[in-house]
Protein backbone atom coordinates (compact mmCIF):
# COMPACT_ATOMS: atom_id res chain seq x y z
CA UNK A 1 0.00 0.00 0.00
CA UNK A 2 1.44 3.74 -0.74
CA UNK A 3 1.56 6.33 1.44
CA UNK A 4 -0.71 8.49 -0.02
CA UNK A 5 -3.58 5.46 0.79
CA UNK A 6 -2.78 4.96 4.30
CA UNK A 7 -4.81 6.66 7.02
CA UNK A 8 -3.48 9.09 9.58
CA UNK A 9 -4.67 6.92 12.60
CA UNK A 10 -2.37 4.15 10.93
CA UNK A 11 1.05 5.89 11.22
CA UNK A 12 3.54 4.34 13.40
CA UNK A 13 4.60 6.46 16.95
CA UNK A 14 6.19 5.15 19.28
CA UNK A 15 3.91 4.29 22.36
CA UNK A 16 6.05 5.61 25.05
CA UNK A 17 7.03 8.78 22.67
CA UNK A 18 3.49 9.40 22.34
CA UNK A 19 2.20 8.49 26.01
CA UNK A 20 4.81 11.27 27.31
CA UNK A 21 3.92 13.87 25.15
CA UNK A 22 -0.22 13.11 26.08
CA UNK A 23 0.78 13.65 29.55
CA UNK A 24 2.73 17.06 28.62
CA UNK A 25 0.06 18.16 27.04
CA UNK A 26 -2.13 17.49 29.71
CA UNK A 27 0.08 19.23 32.53
CA UNK A 28 0.52 21.88 30.32
CA UNK A 29 4.20 21.31 30.09
CA UNK A 30 6.78 22.14 27.28
CA UNK A 31 10.21 20.29 28.31
CA UNK A 32 12.87 18.39 25.39
CA UNK A 33 12.25 15.03 24.69
CA UNK A 34 14.84 12.84 23.86
CA UNK A 35 14.26 9.84 21.72
CA UNK A 36 15.83 7.40 19.45
CA UNK A 37 12.48 6.15 17.08
CA UNK A 38 13.40 7.96 14.24
CA UNK A 39 10.61 6.04 12.14
CA UNK A 40 7.89 7.98 14.42
CA UNK A 41 5.61 10.05 12.79
CA UNK A 42 4.91 13.29 13.50
CA UNK A 43 1.25 13.82 15.10
CA UNK A 44 -1.06 16.67 16.12
CA UNK A 45 -0.19 15.46 19.67
CA UNK A 46 3.54 16.69 18.99
CA UNK A 47 2.59 20.61 17.45
CA UNK A 48 4.44 23.10 19.64
CA UNK A 49 6.94 20.73 21.74
CA UNK A 50 10.57 20.18 21.04
CA UNK A 51 11.69 16.57 20.80
CA UNK A 52 15.24 15.51 20.55
CA UNK A 53 15.75 12.90 17.83
CA UNK A 54 19.07 10.88 17.65
CA UNK A 55 21.12 11.30 14.23
CA UNK A 56 23.46 7.92 15.09
CA UNK A 57 25.97 10.17 17.14
CA UNK A 58 23.95 12.95 19.23
CA UNK A 59 20.36 14.16 19.39
CA UNK A 60 19.22 16.68 17.44
CA UNK A 61 16.32 19.35 18.82
CA UNK A 62 13.14 19.27 16.56
CA UNK A 63 10.90 21.77 17.19
CA UNK A 64 7.80 20.31 15.41
CA UNK A 65 4.95 22.81 13.18
CA UNK A 66 2.05 21.99 11.92
CA UNK A 67 3.58 21.52 8.47
CA UNK A 68 5.39 18.68 9.80
CA UNK A 69 2.66 16.53 10.54
CA UNK A 70 2.70 13.11 8.41
CA UNK A 71 6.32 13.24 8.10
CA UNK A 72 9.22 11.22 10.32
CA UNK A 73 10.80 12.48 12.95
CA UNK A 74 14.38 11.15 11.20
CA UNK A 75 13.52 13.39 8.47
CA UNK A 76 14.57 16.54 10.23
CA UNK A 77 17.60 15.10 11.85
CA UNK A 78 20.50 15.07 8.98
CA UNK A 79 22.48 11.82 9.71
CA UNK A 80 25.38 13.25 7.29
CA UNK A 81 27.67 16.50 7.70
CA UNK A 82 28.37 17.63 4.19
CA UNK A 83 31.29 20.01 4.75
CA UNK A 84 31.59 21.27 1.53
CA UNK A 85 34.69 19.97 -1.29
CA UNK A 86 38.19 20.62 -0.94
CA UNK A 87 39.26 24.13 -2.20
CA UNK A 88 41.86 23.30 -4.72
CA UNK A 89 45.50 23.42 -3.98
CA UNK A 90 48.38 24.19 -5.99
CA UNK A 91 49.40 19.97 -6.36
CA UNK A 92 46.05 19.92 -8.12
CA UNK A 93 46.39 22.96 -10.09
CA UNK A 94 49.83 21.53 -11.48
CA UNK A 95 47.88 17.81 -12.18
CA UNK A 96 45.80 19.56 -14.89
Amino acid sequence: MSDTNTSINSRFVEERLLGRIVEMNRKGEKKLVKTWSRRSYVVDEMVGHTIAVHNGKTHVPVYITKAMIGHRLGEFALTRNFRGHTVPTSRTNALK
